[in-house]
């Protein structure tokens, strides 16, 4: 049963590893540069106390008002901001902030984009290819699938989300768009199943649904979660203070890879002390409590002078 505190289909990830390494502590400056439903900004919100400040960030309005709703009563102050984390540095100074004490990046797909089927991000209902996480955004994954190349469409299946069945996916879309523009979630999700010759999706053997990478990587695509993601990594050094901590919680292999990379670099450069040398990860009674959990990767770095 969800707590009164936690919208049903939401509980942030990893709370206790999130709260232990970022040591959100009183009278700091925090962003939640995802704040999504205002799970983990809760949580840094008893921590900061009245002297504290708390920034979060995100592209969805629907996810902002949540999240504006369960922090209206907490003891920091509290600045809410639609946009990218990509915009931390501009969004920051247009509240005067040039540095802060912790910056914490989540990077899944709230419940709140997944359950709805207008939005397009799940091959489980039936709905228009949009998956646009900021609705301001021009290009929807439907202007991908009936607009791109062949070898552009295998290029961005194979390298967002590692389908190493790319080309014959690729192929197949290229040519039943020729008889008509490929318009739902269902329909590209049955596409992508008789490719891989799954006839029924239920009946598979296999609990990952063929078209996941599919629709994961035109998510990413779509939201250019990839780039926004290296932008954010690298401006962060800039905002941290000394002794600042950053950390991100990745929930595929491609964006791990990225923070890896990045904390590896930072740390050669003497600029971080990575305070994780695997990926945090959840605990088997997380796991069962929470099914979203499973995937996530939690990577930690702290600022050094």
């Amino acid at each position: 049963m969800a707590s009164e505190r936690e919208p049903v289909g939401h509980t942030p990830v990893l709370p206790k590893e999130v709260c232990d390494l970022l040591s959100v502590g009183e009278g700091e400056t925090v962003v939640d540069a995802t704040v999504g439903l205002g799970g983990h900004s809760l949580l840094f919100a008893e921590r900061l106390g009245s002297k504290g400040r708390l920034v979060g960030l995100d592209v969805d309005p629907a996810n902002l008002q949540v999240a504006r709703s369960r922090l209206s009563h907490a003891p920091c102050r509290v600045d809410l901001l639609q946009g990218n984390f990509a915009e931390i540095g501009n969004l920051l100074s247009s509240l005067g902030i040039s540095r802060v004490d912790a910056i914490l990046a989540d990077l899944g797909v709230s419940s709140t984009q997944l359950d709805k089927c207008d939005r397009g991000f799940s091959f489980r209902f039936d709905g228009p290819l949009d998956m646009r996480m900021d609705p301001r955004s021009k290009v929807t994954a439907g202007d991908l699938i009936n607009g791109w190349k062949e070898n552009e469409l295998s290029d961005a299946l194979y390298f967002n989300a590692q389908e190493f069945r790319s080309r014959k996916i690729a192929k197949r879309i290229c040519a039943i768009r020729r008889e008509g523009r490929i318009k739902t979630t269902k329909e590209l999700a049955d596409l992508v199943c008789r490719v891989l010759g799954v006839a029924d999706a239920k009946s598979r053997k296999s609990k990952t649904h063929p078209a996941t990478r599919t629709f994961l990587a035109l998510r990413i695509a779509v939201n250019r979660e990839i780039e926004n993601l290296e932008a954010l990594l690298a401006i962060a050094p800039d905002l941290l203070n000394v002794g600042g901590r950053i950390g991100v919680i990745a929930f595929h292999s491609v964006e791990d890879k990225v923070v890896k990379l990045d904390f590896r670099k930072r740390k050669v450069e003497e600029v971080y002390r990575v305070l994780t040398k695997k990926p945090v990860t959840a605990g088997e009674d997380e796991r069962k409590a929470n099914p979203r959990s499973r995937s996530a990767k939690l990577r930690v770095a702290r600022r050094l002078g």
